[in-house]
C-alpha cells in the first residue's frame, strides 16, 4: 500500500492539513489516512486539543520521525454542562451533550487561522464533516476543503433520497416501511433515522446544527468516504451524479494500521484470545463502541444472553456500563472476559479464536470486522446505525441482526432473543452463509487498498487534483 505520489506539474511536496473531531471514532480513520499520506511522501500537519494529543502521538508513534507536524489548539472552557478538562465526546457525561460540544469547537476558529497563517504551501484541508466553519478559514486562505464523514456510500444516498423526496412526513407508524426510490428494494421505517430527521416536520437547534454541517460540505472541494468502490458502487455513483460534492473511496482506512509496537507484554485480553486459540476454541466478541448509552435492564439481558449461550465471549464495556457486568465474569468463569477500557478493536478482530461480533454498527467497525473476515451480529443504537445495519443484512449480507421482542427497529432485545441469534452467527446455517460472504468482501477490500487497487488510485488522483486546484 507504501508507494510515492505520482504528482505532476507542481514543485512542492503536498501538504495536507488534517483535523480530526474530538471523538475516538472520528480521529482514528484520519490517523489511519496520515499513514496512507506519509507513505506517499505526502507532508502532514494534523490538528487537535493538548488533552487529545497523547493518544494521537501514541496511534502515530510508527509513523517516521518528523514526518507528522501535531499542533494543539486549545479547547473552550466554560461551556455549560460539560465538565472542565473533556475535550473529547468519549468523555462526555451523556451523549446528550454531543450538540453543545460540537458548536463550541467554533471558538477555536481564530487560533486554527491564526496556525494556518504559519504554515507554508498547504495544499488542502482535511476536516471532519462536524467542524463545518473549518470551510471559512479554508475559504479566507484560498485552500481547498476536503470533509470527512464516518459514513458510507449506502447511507448519504439514502439519507439523501428520504429527504428530497420528504418520505419521513408521511407515515402514520414509526415502524412502516417506506420505499426509497431509485432503490426500490431498500425500505426503511422512521425509526432507522435519528432525531430530528425522524419527526414528520423537524425544526430546532439541532436540525440547524445538521444544516450548517450539510451546507458546508456541499460547498467544499470534496468529500472523503471510508469505504471503497466495489463495496457499494450504486449508491458512489448515485451520489456523485446527484449530490454535490464529488465522493473519494479511499478506504477501508484501517487497513493502513501500520505494524504493531512490540512490547514486553501482551494486554490482558490478548492472553485470554491466545489461550482460547491454543484449546481450537471460538470467540464472540462484543462492543457497542464509545457513545452508545444502553439502559441498566438491557445491559443486564446482554449479561444474561451470553451466560446462557454457553460460548466464549470477549466483551468490552464503558466504565459507567461496567456495575452490572461485574458479577458476570465469576458465574462464568474461563468461558468469558469482560474489558472495562479502551481496546484496538482491530487488534482483538484481527485474532484467530474471533468468529463473531455483536456490534453496534458503527461503520468503523463495519469496515474493521470486514477487513478481519467476521460475521456481524447487528445491534444497532444510535446515529446512522440502524442503517448501516441495513447495509450490512441487507445490501452486503454479512451479518445477521439481533431480534427484538416487537420487531422494532430499537426494541428491546430479550437474553433469549440474543441467545437464539447468538447460536445462529457462531453455529447456524444462516451464520456459515455470512461467514462466507464476509470473506468474499474482505478480500475485496484489502485488493481495493494494494497498490493500483480501486481506493489506491482514487487517493494519489485526489492529492493529485487538489494540488492544481490550489495553483490555480
Amino acid at each position: 500500500m507504501a508507494s510515492s505520489l505520482p504528482v505532476t506539474g507542481s514543485t512542492h511536496r503536498p501538504h495536507i492539513v488534517l483535523f480530526p473531531f474530538m471523538a475516538k471514532g472520528h480521529t482514528i480513520p484520519l490517523l489511519h489516512l496520515a499513514h496512507l499520506l506519509v507513505n506517499r511522501g505526502v507532508t502532514v500537519t494534523l490538528f487537535t486539543t493538548k488533552a487529545n494529543q497523547p493518544f494521537i502521538s501514541h496511534f502515530l508513534q510508527t509513523c517516521p520521525h518528523g514526518s507528522i507536524n501535531i499542533l494543539n489548539l486549545p479547547f473552550p472552557t466554560d461551556i455549560e454542562g460539560i465538565p472542565q478538562g473533556i475535550e473529547s465526546t468519549d468523555k462526555l457525561p451523556s451523549i446528550s451533550l454531543f450538540r453543545p460540544f460540537a458548536i463550541a469547537t467554533r471558538l477555536m476558529q481564530p487560533h486554527f487561522e491564526q496556525s494556518l497563517n504559519n504554515l507554508s504551501n498547504v495544499t488542502c484541508i482535511v476536516s471532519d464533516g462536524f467542524l463545518s466553519w473549518t470551510l471559512a478559514s479554508a475559504n479566507k486562505f484560498g485552500i481547498p476543503r476536503l470533509s470527512f464523514y464516518g459514513m458510507n456510500g449506502y447511507v448519504s444516498a439514502v439519507l439523501h433520497a428520504v429527504g428530497v423526496n420528504s418520505l419521513l412526513s408521511g407515515p402514520e407508524s414509526d415502524d412502516e416501511l417506506i420505499t426509497v426510490p431509485r432503490f426500490p428494494w431498500i425500505k426503511v421505517s422512521r425509526n432507522d433515522f435519528d432525531e430530528p430527521l425522524n419527526r414528520r416536520d423537524p425544526t430546532g437547534p439541532h436540525l440547524d446544527f445538521i444544516t450548517e454541517v450539510v451546507t458546508a460540505t456541499a460547498n467544499s472541494y470534496g468529500m472523503i468516504m471510508n469505504s471503497f468502490y466495489e463495496l457499494e458502487p450504486l449508491f458512489l455513483d448515485y451520489l456523485n451524479l446527484e449530490t454535490k460534492p464529488n465522493s473519494w473511496c479511499v478506504g477501508p482506512l484501517c487497513l493502513a494500521e501500520p505494524p504493531t509496537v512490540v512490547t514486553d507484554s501482551k494486554p490482558k485480553w490478548l492472553e485470554w484470545l491466545d489461550q482460547k486459540l491454543a484449546k481450537g476454541s471460538s470467540v464472540l466478541y462484543v462492543a457497542f463502541g464509545s457513545q452508545a448509552e444502553i439502559s441498566t435492564q438491557q445491559m443486564e439481558a446482554i449479561s444474561k444472553g451470553l451466560e446462557e449461550s454457553e460460548v466464549n465471549f470477549l466483551w468490552v464495556v464503558r466504565k459507567c456500563e461496567t456495575n452490572v457486568v461485574d458479577e458476570l465474569e465469576e458465574r462464568v468463569g474461563e468461558r468469558g472476559m469482560v474489558v472495562k477500557e479502551w481496546v484496538n478493536q482491530m487488534e482483538i478482530l484481527k485474532h484467530e479464536s474471533v468468529k463473531g461480533f455483536v456490534s453496534h454498527c458503527g461503520w468503523n467497525s463495519v469496515m474493521e470486522s470486514v477487513c478481519s473476515e467476521v460475521p456481524i451480529l447487528a445491534w444497532p443504537v444510535m446515529a446512522e446505525q440502524p442503517l448501516n445495519a441495513r447495509m450490512v443484512v441487507e445490501e452486503i449480507k454479512i451479518g445477521l441482526r439481533v431480534e427484538t421482542c416487537d420487531g422494532t427497529v430499537k426494541g428491546f432485545v430479550k437474553a433469549e432473543g440474543l441467545k437464539k441469534m447468538i447460536k445462529e452467527l457462531m453455529e447456524g446455517e444462516k451464520g456459515k452463509e455470512v461467514r462466507k460472504k464476509v470473506k468474499e468482501v474482505g478480500g475485496a477490500a484489502k485488493e481495493a487498498m494494494m497498490e493500483r487497487g480501486s481506493s489506491w488510485r482514487t487517493l494519489n488522483e485526489l492529492v493529485n487534483q487538489v494540488q492544481i486546484v490550489k495553483q490555480e
